[in-house]
Formats: C-alpha cells, sequence, structure tokens
C-alpha cells in the first residue's frame, strides 16, 4: 500500500536499494509482493475534490488544495507509481479512478446523459495518458470496482472499458464484496471481464435486511449493526468463493488471491489467521480438461 510507511512511490521510483529494503523485509516473514496499491491518490484523479481528499492524499499531492491542482499532481504521482511498480519488480497497481459524476447516481436533481456522457469523458482524458506510461513500463492498472468509482458495476465497467478505447493497461482488482450488497452475482463478473481481471480479492460481506435497515446504509459507520450490510471476515457472509473460484479458474485467472479483511466486530489477528485458512482449504487446480475426456487418459 502507497502510504503510511508500507512503500514510497517516490523512494521506490528511484532507488534499488530502497526497493531490496522492502523486499527483505518481506522475505523476513515468509512473504512475497505481487501487487502494489494507490488508491488514495487515484482517488484524487478525477474526484471532485473536498476536504476528504485532505485526509488520504500526500502533502504533496495536496499542495494548496485547489482543486485541479490537486488532480494533476494526482495524477503525476500515478505515472510515478508505475514506474515504482517496475523497479518493485510487480506487474500490476491496483486503486481506485475517482470519478466526477458519481454523486449524480440517484438522477435526482434531474441528470442528463449528456452529463454522464462528460464523467466518462473526463475519466478517458485523464486517465489515458496515466496508462499509456503503465504500457511503457510493462505495469498494468488494475480498477477495484468499488461504490464512488467511475465503474462500480457491470454496466459501468462496461462503459469505463468503451470510455479508455479498452486501453490494454486497464483493468480490474476483481473484489466481490463490493458487488454482492449490490445484488450482483460476482461469478457473472468474472466471466464477462475475464481477461480483464489482473488481481483478486478475497473479501466478504454480509447483507443484513430486514425491513428496517437500509441498503445504502443509512450513513452509519461501518460496524453499526443498523446497517444494511457490512463487511465480515472472509467465510462469514454471503460472498459464495465456491463459485468465485470456479469461475477465476475458467477465465484461467493466474494471480493471487489476496485476502482483504475487514470486520468491525472482530480481532484483527484471530480474522486474518482464520481468513487465511479458509482461502488456502477453498483454492484448487482447475482439471483443464472436460470430466469425460479425462478417461482417454
Amino acid at each position: 500500500a502507497c502510504w503510511g510507511d508500507h512503500f514510497d512511490v517516490r523512494q521506490a521510483a528511484e532507488s534499488d536499494a530502497y526497493c531490496k529494503g522492502r523486499h527483505d523485509l518481506l522475505a523476513r516473514h515468509d512473504l512475497r509482493c505481487w501487487a502494489i496499491s494507490n488508491h488514495l491518490v487515484g482517488q484524487a484523479v478525477c474526484d471532485n475534490i473536498d476536504h476528504r481528499n485532505r485526509q488520504i492524499v500526500p502533502d504533496h499531492v495536496w499542495g494548496d488544495g485547489e482543486p485541479e491542482g490537486v488532480r494533476q499532481r494526482a495524477a503525476e504521482e500515478m505515472k510515478l507509481t508505475a514506474k515504482a511498480a517496475k523497479r518493485m519488480g510487480v506487474s500490476v497497481v491496483n486503486g481506485f479512478t475517482g470519478s466526477s459524476t458519481w454523486g449524480k447516481f440517484y438522477f435526482f436533481p434531474p441528470t442528463g446523459e449528456d452529463e454522464i456522457k462528460a464523467g466518462y469523458d473526463d475519466f478517458a482524458e485523464r486517465w489515458g495518458p496515466i496508462l499509456d506510461v503503465f504500457q511503457a513500463e510493462g505495469v498494468r492498472f488494475a480498477l477495484e470496482v468499488h461504490p464512488s468509482e467511475i465503474a462500480y458495476d457491470v454496466y459501468s465497467t462496461e462503459a469505463a472499458l468503451s470510455a479508455i478505447g479498452h486501453h490494454p493497461a486497464f483493468g480490474f482488482n476483481f473484489d466481490p464484496s463490493h458487488l454482492v450488497w449490490q445484488g450482483m452475482d460476482p461469478a457473472k463478473f468474472i466471466d464477462r471481464f475475464g481477461e480483464r481481471i489482473f488481481h483478486c480479492h478475497m473479501k466478504d460481506v454480509a447483507v443484513t435486511l430486514d425491513g428496517l435497515r437500509g441498503i445504502l446504509g443509512s450513513h452509519l459507520p461501518f460496524g453499526d449493526r443498523r446497517r444494511g450490510w457490512d463487511f465480515r471476515s472472509v467465510g462469514r457472509g454471503d460472498v459464495n468463493f465456491e463459485e468465485i473460484i470456479r469461475a477465476l479458474n475458467d477465465v484461467e485467472y493466474a494471480g493471487p488471491l489476496s485476502v482483504e479483511w475487514e470486520d468491525a466486530a472482530m480481532d484483527r489477528e484471530h480474522g486474518a489467521e482464520e481468513a487465511c485458512a479458509y482461502v488456502r482449504q477453498l483454492q484448487f487446480k482447475s482439471a483443464r480438461a472436460a470430466f469425460d475426456d479425462a478417461f482417454s487418459r
């Protein structure tokens, strides 16, 4: 993650020694780096910038806080992230894009089709040059399809791909937890966009609608039991991970299954250990052959 003390983009882009130090730290704990994530800066590229962005972007990206300046500096930081990823030896950067139209998703006050198109055009104009740098560096950008982004469900994902001209460096960080509470089947998302899935989060969510709780969350914080949905430790929610693994095998996904853990009611260390064990017992190698064909081998 490109925040806190995890991974400094500017140091990584310039220093082999810094990258080696990150790898050495991971190796001491029997870990490897499969991707880096720069969600918070990516969010600022297309966002309608306000005080909330100030809380999540580095000082050098925020600058004087003038919105267009923040967006431009965020775009340059994302280009630098591609260079940092290459030096780090990873080929995928996960992140967000932001969106100038997300706040208009309810279509009231009335929102014209031209305004929605302008949002996709803005995304393409800002992210096209960033993705060109990614392609030149041999790195791919994986958007986490997520509320508040230019793509948050199947049809907005199709629209985003179309807007960006199906850029070869643009794909997705698949996270089923953001789809299930919207009423979607994550396996169908995999079926439709399989070749564009560059990374995969294993994350769970529980939908708890009961006639009182609302699907939009009621402006209640995560962890409040009055919410209509909330994230759960992997295996304790409503995500059908069995079908997800089978769908990923069908599209020949060969990347990591990265546990992203959130559960406001559970101890983190207990949850992390439990979630990793759950994912390990769940995954299996694909047969890569029709069942009946196997008898002839």
